[in-house]
């Protein structure tokens, strides 16, 4: 993998906290302007605080002052690339409606969508 946002994404991986579950997360988000923000999966005894390695990505993104994103990547060790959860999808689509999203694993699959394809129609502050 030599995409600088699945390296990225591969890297934050391996600093997942998922002594629960085993299964570790990495994304990064690429910013307009190139910068690329990365995250993990943080897990919680109390599974519903466990927070995914996408929202985590996006938080410190906007916590740096990063509002739109143009590319997501996300990995993992799964036997195929794993997509977002629904949650990570809504934020996403508020963040970076019109991104590619690569999905990839540790044995080198990738899939690639548009986020437009992972939520069509989504909902976000144009509606209200």
């Amino acid at each position: 993998m030599t995409d600088a946002l699945v390296t990225a994404a591969t890297a934050a991986r391996e600093r997942a906290f998922a002594p629960f579950s085993g299964f570790q997360v990495g994304a990064a988000l690429e910013a307009e302007d190139g910068t690329i923000v990365a995250g993990c999966n943080v897990e919680s005894a109390s599974y519903g605080l466990t927070m995914c390695a996408e929202r985590v990505a996006i938080f410190k993104g906007v916590s740096e002052g990063k509002t739109r994103f143009v590319r997501v990547a996300v990995v993992t060790n799964a036997k195929t690339p794993t997509s977002p959860c629904g949650a990570c999808r809504q934020l996403l689509w508020e963040f970076a409606p019109d991104a590619d999203v690569i999905l990839a694993n540790l044995a080198g699959d990738v899939r690639r969508w548009r986020m437009r394809d992972l939520i069509p129609d989504g909902f976000d502050a144009g509606q209200m």
